[in-house]
């Protein structure tokens, strides 16, 4: 059997794996972002309203309540009247009147004119499990924003979206370049990130100030990921288990750490110290709050750190060598065992402080945040080129950009889609990702 013969059959090997890769990043798309429909008939709690003007009803009025249980639409009927269901009391829900469903000349004006959004409320579901929301309508003009100002926002936005997502998506292609793992439980590690930060500076728990808790929350992080590969990782890699194996015990593992997390929190929505700052507006449209502006420089220091860590550190070389070719590193005297086991620390504290980011930009902290946003950090590793750190980054903000950007243009339910789609367009194109090597077969 000759080198050719045995390099084709490896790569039809890598071929099978990166097909049910692909299928299964399709079925967890399909669970991960799906947001079920509630109706007012099966939830006991309800929000309701009447839109108005002069006494006379207004129909086709549109409303969007978010709050636990996902986002719902509604249109007023011809009463002028709506109502939604919701799951959960002691809650906040956050009601927005579309004014651009508004009769011409019409807008939803503040009684006392100090709301700058009128025609957003929040209210809080309250033990009687009735809310009843109104919105003052008149006669008045509507602040228009450009188009030009709403993408410089938007531009803003996605930039910090996708630098918090490659603190996470860095973690997750170094894994698979130095293992081969496809680990599906990295969303988990996000979320226990922000769950950490959470019992350490909350309020109702040991209250520390943030600059000592926000650390240590890195910290454990950083011990669940030496944890998770000193009693299952390690054990399976020296019994040779293969990648498929491990994709699905890291399915398993997802699974498992997600439904535990909403066993100690709950299905609610927990929100940590200062993540109702008021935004400051900078220029033009753009208004940042000082949490956005530190997250924004947390995530260009780590960034910058790691990729010095990455390519001038000893370790860092010796992670390169074992992503590029962990048989040659091995033979050259690295140890991979000690360098694997650096790498899972490194990736459990960058996405314990992407946890903790993504909780100030969501708001708030679920147990299954880690799992919403899984799909978009796989995106960006496929995209940049898989196993390569600075692909990751580069992948990240592509598709943070991308999310935010096109919901200018479609609706907000589907900006999570454009991302998947133009991953697509570029791999039909270079199947290798933007930074990845092409192989050679044969």
């Amino acid at each position: 059997m000759g080198p050719a013969t045995v390099t084709a059959r490896r790569m039809t090997g890598v071929r099978a794996t990166a097909a049910l890769f692909g299928l299964l990043l399709i079925l967890l798309g399909l669970f991960a972002t799906a947001t079920p429909a509630l109706a007012a008939e099966d939830d006991p709690y309800r929000i309701s309203g009447n839109v108005q003007l002069d006494g006379e009803p207004l129909e086709g009025v549109a409303l969007t309540i978010d709050g636990p249980g996902g986002e719902q639409e509604v249109e007023t009927d011809a009463e002028g009247q709506w109502r939604v269901g919701v799951p959960e009391r002691g809650e906040t829900y956050v009601v927005t009147l579309d004014e651009d469903t508004l009769p011409e000349g019409i807008a939803v004006v503040d009684a006392e004119g100090a709301d700058d959004t009128p025609n957003v409320k929040e209210v809080e579901m309250g033990q009687g499990g009735r809310v009843t929301v109104n919105f003052f309508i008149g006669e008045g003009e509507r602040n228009v924003t450009s188009f030009f100002d709403q993408l410089i926002q938007r531009i803003i936005q996605g930039l910090s979206f996708g630098l918090m997502l490659a603190l996470a998506a860095i973690g997750l292609s170094l894994v698979y370049g130095t293992t081969g793992i496809s680990n599906f439980a990295h969303g988990e590690m996000v979320t226990f990130g922000a769950i950490a930060a959470f019992f350490l500076v909350g309020p109702a728990s040991l209250a520390l100030p943030w600059w000592l808790g926000y650390p240590f929350a890195v910290i454990l992080s950083a011990v669940l990921g030496f944890v998770l590969d000193a009693i299952l990782w390690r054990p399976l890699r020296r019994r040779r288990v293969g990648v498929v194996q491990l994709m699905i015990v890291s399915i398993g593992l997802s699974l498992a750490l997600r439904y535990t997390f909403q066993l100690f929190i709950g299905g609610g929505t927990l929100q940590l110290p200062f993540s109702a700052e008021a935004k400051i507006p900078l220029f033009g449209a753009v208004e940042l709050s000082v949490i956005d502006m530190v997250s924004l420089a947390i995530s260009i220091i780590v960034i910058v750190g790691f990729a010095l860590w990455l390519t001038r550190s000893r370790m860092g070389k010796a992670t390169r060598a074992i992503s590029d070719n962990p048989s040659l590193a091995a033979a050259s005297g690295i140890d991979v065992d000690s360098v694997v086991r650096v790498v899972w620390i490194v990736a459990g504290g960058l996405a314990g402080l992407a946890g903790i980011l993504y909780a100030y930009y969501r708001p708030g902290i679920k147990w299954d945040m880690g799992a919403q946003i899984l799909l978009l950090m796989f995106a960006a590793v496929v995209l940049g080129g898989l196993g390569t750190a600075y692909g990751a980054l580069v992948g990240a903000i592509i598709v943070g950009l991308l999310v935010e950007v096109s919901s200018l243009w479609i609706p907000a339910d589907l900006k999570y889609a454009s991302a998947l789609f133009i991953l697509i367009v570029i791999l039909l194109f270079r199947p290798q990702g933007i930074l990845g090597r092409r192989e050679r077969i044969g």
